[in-house]
Order: C-alpha cells, then sequence, then structure tokens
C-alpha cells in the first residue's frame, strides 16, 4: 500500500515555495515522477490503483500528459485495457498520435496528482468529446478536493490535506522565498 513515506524513500515530497499547474502556491510539493521513476514502485501503484477502479469497469485508461501518463499506463497494465493519453499541442487536451475512444468506450481518467481538479476535468471533458463515456477519475494522490469535485466517482491511492494559496494570498510571497516551479506545465528547459 501506497504512503507518504514512499515519497520521503524516493524524494518525491518536497519542501519550499512551489507554483501548482494549478497556479496555486504550496510549501509542499508531491513530484510523483520520482517516485514513479521506479519501475517496481510504478508498478506496484498501477496494481493498486487499478483494484479501486475494477469495479466501475473501465475498457480503456486515458491520462493527460505528462504527469498522467507512468501511472496511467501502469493501471491500464493492471486493469489489462489499452491506455491513451491527451495532450495540450495549443492549449487544450486532445487525442493526438492515431488515438482514439470508440462510442460510449467506458474511460478512466488517471492522474498523477489531484489539486483543484481542473486538469482531470478538462483531460474528462476531451475524452466525451471524442465519444468516450468517463466512468471514474483517479489519481496517485488527491491534495484535499472536497467531496463531489467530480461527476463521477473519484479515488485516490493517497489523500492529504495540504494547503495551497493563489498567488495574491500566498503566505510565503509574503516573506520573499524564490518561487520553484517543478510541473511540468511551467517547466522552463535547464541550462
Amino acid at each position: 500500500m501506497l504512503t507518504l513515506q514512499d515519497f520521503r524513500d524516493t524524494g518525491a515530497l518536497l519542501s519550499g515555495h512551489f507554483r501548482l499547474s494549478s497556479g496555486l502556491h504550496s510549501d509542499t510539493y508531491l513530484q510523483c515522477a520520482r517516485l514513479l521513476q521506479w519501475p517496481r514502485r510504478a508498478e506496484a501503484a498501477g496494481r493498486e490503483l487499478a483494484e479501486k477502479l475494477r469495479e466501475l469497469a473501465p475498457q480503456v485508461v486515458l491520462s493527460p500528459a505528462l504527469g498522467g501518463l507512468i501511472i496511467g499506463h501502469e493501471t491500464a497494465r493492471a486493469l489489462g485495457t489499452r491506455f491513451v493519453f491527451v495532450e495540450r499541442p495549443e492549449g487544450a487536451f486532445v487525442l493526438r498520435r492515431g488515438f482514439g475512444l470508440e462510442p460510449a468506450e467506458r474511460v478512466a481518467v488517471v492522474e498523477d496528482v489531484f489539486t483543484t481538479g481542473k486538469s482531470t476535468r478538462e483531460a474528462a471533458a476531451a475524452a466525451e468529446k471524442a465519444g468516450g463515456s468517463v466512468v471514474a477519475v483517479a489519481s496517485v494522490v488527491d491534495r484535499g478536493l472536497p467531496a463531489g469535485a467530480f461527476a463521477v466517482p473519484a479515488r485516490s491511492l493517497l489523500s492529504l490535506s495540504v494547503p495551497a494559496w493563489p498567488e495574491a494570498e500566498c503566505p510565503i510571497c509574503r516573506k520573499g522565498v524564490p518561487l520553484d516551479t517543478p510541473g511540468s506545465r511551467f517547466a522552463r528547459p535547464a541550462g
């Protein structure tokens, strides 16, 4: 069973001043990529998430690129379904690379972290637009979404209440602490 200690052991639990993919700021960042870089851990997390989704009988797992790719693939493997992903080539999620969904195909949207749920809802909308029927959403970590944040069942391996603030209300900004943006949406090339 995945625990917060797994994040500590892999250096995936970060402390500091972060801008999350949602645009919110936080003093805690869960870098799932550091946890999932270890194939055995990724496989185990995927199996655990698949067991939480199995009763909903998804026929395909869909994930938003980039954060959901590894956990989505491992979850699909454990479910014995195919895996597809959506990308934002021009700001909105779309299926590309020849991916498609059959009419009313049962889709589970699998993500690395739920913060506001916005990316997950956008990925689900892209699945519905492509003809799929979203039956569940899932994540490795839920940072404290309120109940009913999604129109379908939501499953997570780990739920944490982690503070996040709009930039104008961020107490860390007021202290002048430099901002880090480790997520893929705001990442800049190294160098």
